[in-house]
């Protein structure tokens, strides 16, 4: 079994800790196993691909110097999730608001239409919503996160997704509601 194919076995735990002792393979190794969920919640989290792009590379920098900083009561995953937030919300404080016209996604051509509709219409909604409700649901209903495991992710009580995901769920459909009427909420 070649190295690569050991790194390739391994816990992430086990791969942090040989980042940390020195194998140079070994966090190359988590980027490329949680990479794509990372970009999921950087795109989500600042609703602007660049913006993700940037943050998922400055929060995996930031990993990857601080690796030592890991202190094992949490999942690595979760620990990636924060530092992954935390760089997007650092690059949404630092850029200056715009007026521009909102991003559409094309359709898959596969996608019926009313399903391209309503995926259009609830991102629409999301923006409307407090950044702090926002970021709750996209953890616990988007990214399927348990609400420990959110709560962890954002640094507050478990309590306080739980609400703040309910107030959040209350608000899209109000606004789905208002803008589609009672039948379009199901």
């Amino acid at each position: 079994m070649t190295h690569l194919e050991d790194l390739a076995q391994r816990t992430d735990r086990d791969l942090l800790a040989a980042h940390c002792a020195g194998d140079a393979d070994a966090f190359g190794e988590l980027f490329k196993r949680h990479k794509d969920r990372m970009w999921a919640v950087a795109v989500r989290t600042c609703r602007d691909p660049e913006l993700a792009a940037d943050a998922v590379q400055d929060g995996f920098i930031s990993a990857f110097r601080r690796a030592d900083s890991f202190r094992g009561d949490a999942q690595v995953t979760t620990w990636l999730h924060r530092i992954i937030v935390n760089a997007c919300l650092d690059r949404l404080r630092r850029v200056k608001p715009t007026s521009e016209l909102p991003e559409y996604e094309l359709a898959d051509r596969r996608d019926e239409h009313s399903s391209t509709v309503v995926r259009l219409d609830v991102q629409e909604a999301l923006g409307k919503i407090p950044e702090a409700q926002r970021l709750a649901l996209t953890l616990v209903d988007m990214q399927g996160m348990s609400v420990a495991e959110a709560a962890e992710v954002l640094e507050v009580a478990e309590g306080t997704i739980k609400s703040r995901c309910a107030r959040g769920r209350a608000a899209l459909a109000e606004l789905l509601v208002d803008k589609h009427g009672e039948g379009y909420v199901r």
